[in-house]
């Protein structure tokens, strides 16, 4: 970066900022949002409340009362959010994979019983159950362009029974127990309704599990790349059959190699073989892979048509957003949250969107790939360079070109509420 990047920064992160001010009613408000913003894109080591009110010198209950209790449309602030980056993404320069949407959770250890949505279940930050959270959210990946785009806690159906508990955390009574990938397929409507369009979307075995999920994903001409549990039933001319009794890793090992390029790690060889199948009624393409180094074996379904290696190439961008988690934990706090009120967890959950899109939109910019419209940083260097200089003093066009031919609709967001959950093909 040069003297006069670095330079250009204070001031574009006050113009970011800036587009956000008719969420609050009060200055008073919108001095707490930039500071908290601040905070969240400073070097803190831990940038929750307490820190970030101690360094920009506001009141730890004031900066609390802000976070939880104060009246500002968050609701809205997203909406804006989306709406801009769906603006964002259609200026990119085309990439020949396309816009590639990627489902996936996250989650982080919290202590004792407070915090809403907090229970022991397995946390896949530490790969074992723990107590803590999860949240589900949907990226977005275009080239070297990644960024996160919608966040929700995950409520479990032990909390969601317990409306004592609940009311408590300040969680309303319309809030209730959702499966994972029903909270996913609302946030596409949002994404939808802000005219975001994928031309692929890609998950894990999670919610590629869940048939209902797939049959949503079809019904409206999503183009998907799934990962399945090898135990996921498919429809064969012998009937239903589990997958690994389809395709095989034998067969997988006498397939064609799959060169699949990675940005900072060595390139990964997978030899793949598919086969056409059947699920809820809809013919799609079951793919095995192996990993040549490693042996590992995936399963994954496709509604596409496509050659093996696009296939493969949308599913491995997963990859691409778990390491946007790991810098979204490090470098703009996503996790941090430390609270008892829901409503003060889904805004920290938001601001720190918002401060992650600033983040991906001046790093795409610095690497001179597009002229944004977005003024001003990369992750490395921008925290120190930020703090304390983003003071309280533009929706682009989505290209036509980026749009899936069968955008989700309404009506299939009124229906999803009638949907069974069920796991079999």
């Amino acid at each position: 970066m040069t003297d006069q990047q670095i330079s250009a920064l204070g001031p574009a992160f006050s113009n970011f900022l800036q587009s956000y001010r008719d969420c609050f009613l009060q200055a008073r408000t919108r001095q707490h949002f930039d500071n908290y913003c601040r905070g969240l894109l400073s070097d803190l080591p831990r940038k929750s409340v307490e820190p970030i009110a101690l360094a920009s010198g506001t009141s730890v209950r004031t900066l609390q009362e802000f976070l939880a209790t104060s009246q500002w449309d968050h609701d809205g602030m997203l909406r804006q959010f989306q709406k801009r980056m769906a603006g964002v993404v259609g200026e990119l320069p085309r990439d020949p994979l396309g816009i590639v949407g990627v489902i996936d959770e996250t989650s982080c250890v919290k202590k004792g019983d407070k915090t809403p949505g907090v229970q022991r279940h397995y946390l896949g930050s530490s790969g074992k159950v723990e107590n803590g959270i999860v949240t589900v959210h949907v990226g977005v990946a275009v080239g070297r362009f990644r960024t996160l785009l919608d966040a929700d806690l995950y409520l479990p159906k032990s909390w969601a029974e317990d409306r004592v508990r609940c009311r408590a955390a300040g969680i309303p009574d319309a809030v209730g127990h959702r499966p994972k990938w029903r909270i996913a397929f609302e946030q596409l409507m949002r994404l939808h309704d802000a005219g975001q369009r994928f031309d692929w979307l890609t998950f894990d075995e999670d919610y590629g599990g869940k048939t209902p999920f797939l049959r949503l994903l079809m019904a409206v001409g999503q183009k998907f790349v799934a990962e399945i549990p090898r135990n996921f039933w498919v429809y064969t001319r012998r009937g239903p059959q589990r997958a690994d009794a389809v395709l095989s890793a034998r067969q997988a090992k006498r397939g064609r190699r799959h060169r699949l390029r990675r940005e900072t790690q060595r390139d990964q060889i997978w030899r793949a073989v598919r086969q056409r199948v059947a699920v809820a009624g809809r013919r799609v393409t079951l793919v095995i892979a192996i990993n040549e180094s490693t042996a590992e074996v995936k399963y994954f379904l496709t509604n596409a048509v496509a050659s093996l290696k696009r296939v493969l190439a949308v599913a491995f961008r997963r990859a691409t957003v778990e390491h946007l988690f790991r810098v979204a934990k490090q470098e703009v706090g996503l996790m941090h949250f430390e609270g008892r009120q829901y409503i003060g967890l889904l805004r920290h959950l938001i601001l720190s969107l918002l401060v992650l899109g600033f983040a991906a939109i001046q790093t795409d910019r610095l690497r001179g790939e597009k002229s944004a419209g977005d003024a001003g940083a990369g992750l490395s260097g921008l925290e120190r360079t930020l703090r304390g200089t983003a003071d309280a003093s533009a929706t682009h066009p989505t290209a036509s070109a980026n749009r899936p031919s069968q955008p989700l609709s309404s009506t299939t967001q009124r229906a999803s509420g009638s949907l069974p959950q069920k796991t079999a093909a």
